[in-house]
């Protein structure tokens, strides 16, 4: 298919259509559907969409060849027919009680209650460009660390004096915070952080940030006993992708599609 970020040279050979089965999908098509796929170029946006569109296709002809619905059906009818052949078409086997014991004893990291901690913090907020106002706010935290480190217990008073996020209202409390619950940059740091006050004001784009751990829980392994459902749903999941993904090439080899090849991840295109 002709990508967005590739220009054609003279004598080049223009890539044919998107078409399945002898029906062709349309530029307008494929850009439409380039919303649900956001990708680091236009290029992998398009061709992700166009991938989708394709397997769509490819379904909808197979639910019309098993009379389940018409060339011209509305969307949510397809949708209807394509969940009915996938219901009827798609088997996938459950997963015994031996796989999933050792799924979960082969990959711990997936089943472990991530570090748990209970921070405080007092944000001096400073516009990522302005290097004055930053400065200026960084010094003025080292001054508060000074009567932090003297007095802990000043935390909730410090906050709401001088704190310029909405948690001082709570003394800068951010609650029980765990992996990907703060502004990137906080979150990074905390992984590291032992219990206390932290000794200097570490910068984020709202500002610098005073922070107080008051509790550090680590990861820990989670029993078999606890995330058994997990397990199982987990291996169900990637028989079925694995399932749709051989059902998918079987039908492009039969139905026909040019200008694009599915990979190995086509399935995935329905979860959107």
């Amino acid at each position: 298919m002709q990508m967005i970020d590739v220009e054609q040279l003279p004598g080049a050979t223009v890539p044919p259509p998107v078409s399945v089965g002898g029906r062709e999908i349309s530029e307008a098509d494929i850009a439409a559907e380039m919303q649900y796929h956001p990708a680091d170029s236009a290029g992998s946006a398009q061709l992700k969409a166009a991938r989708a569109l394709v397997v769509r296709e490819l379904l909808h002809q197979r639910a019309q060849a098993l009379g389940l619905a018409a060339p011209d059906s509305e969307a949510d009818v397809v949708d209807d027919a394509i969940a009915e052949l996938l219901e009827a078409e798609l088997a996938v086997p459950e997963p015994s009680a031996d796989d999933c014991r050792r799924f979960h004893a082969a990959h711990p990291e997936r089943f472990s209650q991530p570090v748990q901690m209970d921070v405080r913090h007092i944000l001096l907020a400073a516009p990522p460009d302005d290097a004055e106002a930053r400065d200026a706010q960084y010094h003025k935290g080292m001054a508060l660390l000074d009567k932090l480190a003297e007095s802990p217990e000043r935390m909730a008073e410090l906050a709401q004096r001088y704190s310029d996020c909405p948690s001082r209202d709570d003394g800068g409390e951010l609650g029980r915070l765990g992996p990907g619950q703060t502004v990137a940059e906080l979150d990074r740091a905390l992984k590291h952080l032992p219990e206390g006050l932290h000794d200097r004001p570490l910068a984020s784009r709202y500002g610098w940030h005073l922070l107080m751990v008051d509790h550090r829980e680590e990861s820990r392994r989670l029993p078999y006993e606890a995330v058994t459902e997990q397990v199982r749903l987990s291996l169900h999941e990637q028989a079925t992708r694995r399932g749709l993904r051989h059902y998918l090439l079987a039908l492009e080899s039969d139905i026909g599609v040019a200008g694009v090849a599915l990979d190995d991840d086509s399935g995935g295109s329905l979860m959107r």
